[in-house]
């Protein structure tokens, strides 16, 4: 589990440094950087799959998206961090090393590539020399041996992360675990639920334990439930919401399609006829239910076209899903974050509740009077 999570000098967290639990509600009015704390999440699992210099790329390289306040003297850079118990892990982005305006003056077009100027990953949830596993300074990456001396140092071009370029298990076990733990990590956004949305058509249906993020193949993910998941908490979510109804899936010669039932009514209502509101619960009950929960599941405003009425029943799923995996809730809903407050089991305390202010364009943690607030956090230095 995340215990520590850091961002430095990305976009308004100019330096932002807080605790995680196991259920995380992150709120804050519009223009406070929720957004941007769910967007480094986003960018930390993309440095696990090799993605995350191109995704700094789309917008619009480093310069567009480092604080634009006043900084410290030294190298301009993006930070981003975790840590947890078992591991920790962070990576600093810098700026690239000025070259020609393209192959034929002897330099790059990729103008907008960041490049990866340090990275570390360590034991525990401190960083402490004597703790790091493996250390990355420029496209020197060196990884432990197993009576704690060193690897002879690999070069790393400077836009591949360590995470997703090593993949020898006798030279960074530990590496290996942390980047596949990160690429467990689960993300779920604004999902489409408008008259062509990818949940409204009919699809084929292959066993999915996972609903992918577009949601397209929601029928598929309900099924999956019904027959190897938690079918009893299915239709307790359904009901929850809308009370006697159900949902079941409509199968075509293997083409899905979902069918709910409501109570007063002839015949069950297909995808096209369902509102905005109840084909979106009917995603986050696919995605909250899942038969194999992620290490980390982070839901991006999942409030966003619910009636009020089911904010309550989305609460329950949520709920739900932290008894198997950590989940982190960015939401503009006052009273969403109520109803998980509310709800949580009395043998564990309430959820751990994070409001972000903005204060001169900077993102800081409402409550919170000084450094010695936070959790303990250190950067590796270049």
């Amino acid at each position: 589990m995340i215990t520590t999570l850091a961002v430095e000098n990305y976009r308004s967290l100019r330096r932002l440094i807080v605790p995680l639990d196991r259920l995380n509600v992150i709120t804050g009015a519009n223009g406070t950087g929720k957004s941007s704390l769910y967007r480094s999440l986003r960018l930390l699992a993309a440095a696990a799959r090799g993605g995350a210099v191109a995704a700094l790329a789309q917008e619009g390289g480093l310069p567009s998206v480092l604080w634009a306040g006043e900084r410290d003297t030294g190298p301009v850079g993006l930070r981003l961090g975790f840590a947890g118990d078992e591991f920790g892990y962070a990576v600093d982005f810098g700026l690239p090393r000025a070259s020609g305006a393209g192959p034929d003056g002897g330099g790059s077009l990729f103008q907008l590539d960041p490049e990866i100027k340090r990275e570390a990953t360590w034991a525990g949830p401190v960083l402490r020399p004597a703790a790091l596993l493996c250390d990355r300074a420029g496209p020197a990456v060196r990884t432990r041996t197993a009576d704690g001396g060193w690897h002879r140092a690999q070069g790393l071009r400077p836009y591949d992360s360590m995470l997703s370029e090593f993949a020898d298990p006798g030279l960074a076990p530990d590496l290996l675990r942390l980047r596949e733990l990160i690429r467990s990590w689960r993300f779920y956004d604004h999902v489409r639920t408008d008259a062509d949305a990818p949940a409204r058509a009919t699809r084929i249906g292959t066993r999915t334990p996972v609903l992918s993020p577009d949601g397209s193949d929601l029928a598929a993910a309900l099924q999956t439930i019904r027959e190897t998941g938690d079918h009893e908490a299915l239709d307790e979510a359904v009901a929850d919401a809308f009370p006697g109804s159900r949902v079941h899936v409509a199968d075509s010669g293997g083409r899905f399609e979902i069918r709910l039932t409501q109570r007063g009514l002839k015949r069950p209502l297909g995808p096209a006829e369902l509102s905005d509101g109840t084909l979106r619960y009917l995603l986050w009950t696919a995605a909250l239910l899942t038969p194999r929960p992620p290490s980390l599941m982070v839901l991006n405003e999942p409030e966003t076209s619910l009636h009020p009425e089911l904010l309550d029943p989305l609460a329950h799923l949520i709920l739900a899903a932290a008894e198997e995996s950590q989940v982190v809730v960015v939401t503009h809903a006052r009273p969403l974050a109520d109803a998980l407050a509310r709800g949580a089991p009395r043998h564990r305390a309430g959820p751990n509740s994070i409001e972000l202010i903005k204060e001169s364009g900077r993102t800081t943690v409402a409550g919170r009077e000084g450094l010695l607030d936070e959790p303990l956090w250190h950067w590796p230095k270049r």
